[in-house]
């Protein structure tokens, strides 16, 4: 169990380390936290300081060290302080996947991935890395990861978290519906962006294009993720509950019935959600190849809120008999 005392002492290390650099570089707050992961990371500060804000720094990294830390303390502790950076009027691509989330789809990937003695694993938009970083944390076996994100800030804030942590991945700052460099994975787990996709030259290359005007976002990334994902792979998107009644959502059913084999729908709490048009589900699907088959029934079910411990074990019961009776995978 992670030690909440040993994630306070980091975030507050963290934060106040954040704050100086912020102010001496005249950055934002989340920039000055890249920079002080970077300086843990490296064990040293740049020369550009003068020493008064050298020492301070220096006696601050000095009060705790990462090796004293676990992965799951490090993690928590960076995404304390992400979350204080983006109180100041964050963007909602900037949002982090909710820690009760990132840990269920923690136990989804665990379960499927269970025959695998190796796995390799994909997030298209991975932003601060929260997601990978908590399902890296439960699965306990080898797992090499591939991350994509368009946000210069979040990229490097995620490079800072995940090496901290040292986890094995390869991270790339780029636009993720563009050509990807990466090898078709095991596993795709994503918090889709959500959206208009402003590049209609990149778009016209989808099936799943829109037929005029921009395309969704999150439509091309479900096409571009399934691009990427072995034959017998798995996905696990969490998505807007509108997907499949908006416009354009009857070319994404058909595309999703020629491409792959859907296994579940879990809907997450409304109470997670400022608005209920904010709501979310996590979709689990399996790419279409070899031996491939449907399940004898979908998993669908409505989440309880993740504060009902009773509610909450009564579903985990409901799931774990469905991969004993449905699961095909």
């Amino acid at each position: 169990m992670p030690d909440f005392q040993k994630i306070e002492s980091f975030y507050r290390l963290l934060h106040e380390t954040a704050t100086i650099l912020s102010e001496k570089e005249q950055v934002t707050y989340l920039e000055g936290l890249v920079q002080t992961g970077e300086n843990l990371v490296q064990g040293g500060i740049p020369d550009r300081f003068d020493e008064q804000t050298k020492n301070d720094l220096l006696y601050k990294y000095q009060s705790l060290s990462l090796d004293d830390l676990s992965k799951e303390e490090i993690r928590k502790g960076y995404q304390l302080a992400i979350l204080k950076g983006m109180q100041d009027g964050v963007q909602s691509h900037h949002a982090m996947t909710p820690d009760a989330v990132a840990l269920f789809v923690g136990y989804l990937v665990e379960k499927t991935m269970g025959k695998k003695e190796r796995i390799t694993m994909l997030d298209p938009a991975i932003g601060t890395g929260n997601l990978v970083a908590a399902i890296l944390n439960q699965i306990k076996k080898p797992v090499f990861s591939y991350g994509s994100e368009v946000d210069e800030t979040l990229i490097k804030l995620a490079y800072a978290n995940l090496n901290a942590q040292e986890h094995d991945i390869q991270l790339y700052h780029q636009d993720s519906l563009r050509s990807l460099m990466i090898d078709p994975v095991d596993v795709v787990v994503t918090d889709l962006p959500v959206g208009y996709y402003p590049d209609d030259v990149t778009a016209s290359q989808y099936k799943l294009k829109s037929d005029s005007g921009h395309s969704y976002a999150h439509h091309l990334m479900i096409e571009q993720a399934l691009n990427h994902t072995k034959e017998g792979g798995f996905l696990f998107f969490l998505i807007p509950n509108f997907l499949f009644t908006s416009e354009e959502a009857k070319k994404l059913n058909s595309f999703l019935k020629e491409e792959a084999v859907i296994h579940g729908m879990l809907q997450l709490p409304l109470s997670m959600f400022k608005k209920e048009e904010q709501a979310k589900s996590i979709f689990f699907l399996q790419k279409k190849g070899e031996g491939v088959t449907a399940p004898k029934e979908a998993l669908m079910a409505e989440l309880p809120s993740f504060s009902e411990p009773k509610a909450l074990q009564g579903i985990m019961a409901k799931i774990d008999q469905w991969f004993k009776t449905s699961f095909t995978g």
